[in-house]
């Protein structure tokens, strides 16, 4: 069989296909317990993905919010009520402490140098629970009543831990990339 331009042309249209269908969207994601949203979103850095349920009639959100990691590192997702970027944040952060067991808890961002300890946020969070498989942490939580509507600047993040504690992340590229604009109704 000979090999012409357009057969090698052919075969490299069918492999962009392939990588192309076979990309991780949030729409492919499953969870625990055969949890379902009705809202998700592919976060644009950082290879994370956010889920979603809103109940407009308590201002509540369950969400699920999936981050690729490595076993040691950490990821967090927030929500700034009052501005935007970091400072502000009321975040949620996951690690795997070293002997495989997950860390899950609230902690407010007040400084670009936060301590990353437990604490609590500005609104009601309950129902909060981690995984880590395949090197993906993804965090469970409701989150609410939220005040001030329902459009929020977000944050997630993600970085080493060090000492059993999340260590500062990166302060360039994906990094200080990693925040949007969110409508729990969109």
């Amino acid at each position: 069989m000979e090999i012409t331009p357009s057969f090698v042309f052919a075969i490299c249209i069918v492999q962009s296909l392939f990588i192309i269908s076979s990309a991780q969207t949030c729409k492919n994601n499953t969870f625990p317990s055969n949890q379902v949203f009705t809202s998700c979103s592919d976060l644009p850095v950082l290879q994370a993905y956010l889920h979603w349920n809103y109940t407009p009639s308590i201002k509540r959100a369950h969400i699920a919010y999936r981050a690729s990691q490595s076993p040691t590192g950490w990821v967090a997702w927030a929500i700034n009520p009052t501005g935007s970027g970091m400072v502000g944040s009321q975040a949620i952060v996951a690690f795997r402490h070293s002997n495989g067991s997950m860390a899950v808890y609230p902690t407010p961002i007040n400084s670009y140098n936060p301590s990353m300890q437990p604490g609590t946020l500005s609104f009601p969070v309950s129902n909060i629970s981690a995984t880590y498989a395949d090197n993906e942490i993804t965090i469970l939580a409701v989150i609410g009543p939220l005040a001030n509507g329902t459009t929020f600047n977000h944050v997630w993040q993600a970085g080493p831990v060090s000492s059993g504690n999340p260590s500062m992340h990166s302060t360039t590229g994906a990094n200080v990339q990693s925040m949007a604009t969110l409508d729990f109704l969109s």
